[in-house]
């Protein structure tokens, strides 16, 4: 129990901090939620072909 009472919340802590910093998105090359829209394209973010979606996002 003494274990898991300090692995428990650690994990948490790590995995609250790596998604409120925003490297969640660098990592993993999502686009951020102020970037699904911009000035140039206003409609949604549809990807049809599969291997080269982030070419498609921009």
């Amino acid at each position: 129990w003494v274990i898991h009472s300090i692995t428990i919340p650690s994990l948490f802590i790590a995995g609250w901090l790596f998604v409120s910093t925003g490297l969640a998105y660098d990592v993993f090359g999502s686009p951020r939620p102020n970037e699904y829209f911009t000035e140039n394209r206003q409609g949604i973010p549809l990807i049809t072909g599969r291997f080269d979606p982030l070419e498609q996002l921009y």
